[in-house]
């Protein structure tokens, strides 16, 4: 099976990361500022950067921008890993620019479904919310879910796409950042996650923010958030990887380094 890695190579091509915060939006929008986004953004910077990538950040950007920027992106050369952070409010499929004006995932992934992006992974990590509901952390019978998720056959092979929450949910900001985003980085800085195939890394992800992240205060006490994962890929992917150590983490469980006893409580804001 092939397997990407992170880093640079001869040829001086970088894995690159675009992020794309709206922290500020235009007044008359009704889309209130999200205290927060630009702490997610300068730890990413940091986080992504010691693993080789080359980052780009963008900063309140209007609909049409973020179209224009993306449709830029799909077209520059990169090594081996695309990775995209979209973070802004948001509703199921779509993310707001700083205009308010609603940008759809669907056609933003769709950019990527070309030949300059053809055996590149593609990452995408969305920090938005989905939908007006707060998890309560049960579990339930999904069998006569009827969601449509026609949107995600927009999205090419060879690409991941994690939400921060599951369609229908809304996703945490906190001025200190998003439970979502600053978990991923944490994750990044421990013994062994950076070594890990990408989607057990997810997994890992998945379980740290369900199991230690628990809501306080007012309307949102006790709620809960679960990211959500869906892929295409087809091969392994080691994204982070330091070079000749792409399994270096192989034999660990998605849980094993995980401590579940410890739950965070923050008060915190829908993003």
């Amino acid at each position: 099976m092939q397997r990407w890695r992170g880093q640079v190579d001869d040829s001086g091509e970088f894995n690159r990361a675009v992020l794309v915060s709206v922290a500020q939006f235009v007044p008359g929008v009704g889309l209130g500022r999200r205290p927060g986004a630009d702490k997610d953004t300068k730890t990413l910077h940091r986080t992504l950067s010691k693993l080789g990538f080359k980052v780009d950040i963008h900063s309140d950007l209007s609909g049409d921008e973020i179209y224009q920027l993306f449709l830029e992106e799909s077209r520059r050369p990169v090594k081996d890993c695309f990775l995209a952070v979209l973070s802004s409010h948001g509703d199921e499929g779509c993310v707001f620019g700083a205009d308010g004006k609603p940008v759809q995932l669907c056609r933003l992934f769709s950019y990527f479904d070309n030949e300059n992006m053809e055996n590149k992974a593609k990452v995408f990590l969305v920090q938005v919310c989905r939908g007006g509901g707060l998890d309560d952390g049960v579990e339930v019978d999904s069998a006569g879910d009827s969601r449509d998720f026609s949107q995600h056959l927009s999205i090419p092979v060879d690409t991941a796409v994690m939400y921060a929450t599951p369609p229908g949910y809304g996703a945490f900001m906190h001025p200190l950042g998003s439970v979502f985003l600053q978990t991923f980085c944490t994750l990044l800085k421990e013994d062994g996650n950076r070594n890990l195939e990408l989607t057990r890394l997810m997994t890992r992800l998945s379980h740290r923010v369900a199991y230690s992240f628990q809501a306080k205060g007012g309307n949102f006490a006790g709620k809960k958030e679960m990211p959500c994962l869906v892929t295409r890929l087809t091969r392994e992917v080691f994204p982070f990887a330091e070079p000749g150590k792409d399994s270096g983490a192989a034999g660990l469980s998605a849980t094993s380094l995980l401590d579940t006893q410890h739950v965070s409580t923050r008060t915190p804001s829908i993003s």
